[in-house]
């Protein structure tokens, strides 16, 4: 009976032992390997890498406070029997209140298994496609770039000829209209003194 129960509790350790070297893999990517260690040696290093993913990941530590306070509720009850928490008229309620949304659904779920799948053929040409769609992104964003830089420099081009070349030519031009209003001026008064005469 004994040698049967030792069994058991080192079948039970490494059952354990196994879904928690998954969890890890599944966390971290890697698990720690396997050694030949003593029955007790190799519980007291289960619990200390539980409790080490514990305290690293609160979630698991909040699930099994959880667990420890309500253990019924992860394990939930049977379809067939009804909940013995509510009476039958909550249950009638609640199924009532419900029942019209099964047709809606049942035909929801109908319309999702008349879809057919499309054909895997196209999914792995377009995953053949990513490492070029990847490298044209690529591409896309250096152009922009590019452009964002030409954009830049001709805007300093346009501001550079218009504040060398056109207001230079308008301050020319109003230099010369200054002058041909001074002549006038004064060929009008060379005319009214010649008049006056």
């Amino acid at each position: 009976m004994e040698s049967s129960m030792g069994e058991s509790t080192l079948l039970t350790l490494q059952l354990l032992e196994d879904r928690l070297l998954r969890i890890e893999h599944l966390l971290y990517g890697s698990s720690v390997p396997q050694s030949t260690t003593s029955t007790i040696r190799s519980l007291q290093d289960l619990e200390h890498r539980f409790s080490k993913l514990l305290q690293h990941i609160r979630v698991y530590g909040e699930l099994l406070k959880l667990y420890k306070s309500n253990p019924t509720l992860f394990h939930p009850p049977s379809a067939s029997e009804p909940p013995s928490e509510l009476s039958s008229e909550a249950l009638r309620a609640i199924v009532l209140s419900a029942a019209s949304s099964f047709p809606a659904t049942a035909s929801a779920l109908n319309a999702i298994a008349d879809t057919p799948l499309p054909d895997p053929a196209l999914s792995a040409d377009i995953a053949v496609l990513l490492p070029r769609m990847k490298g044209i992104e690529a591409t896309q964003l250096a152009q922009a770039a590019e452009v964002a830089n030409l954009r830049a420099r001709s805007e300093a081009l346009v501001r550079s000829w218009y504040q060398r070349d056109i207001m230079r030519y308008s301050d020319f031009v109003a230099g010369v209209e200054g002058r041909v209003e001074r002549v006038e001026r004064d060929v009008r008064r060379v005319e009214r003194a010649r008049d006056e005469i």
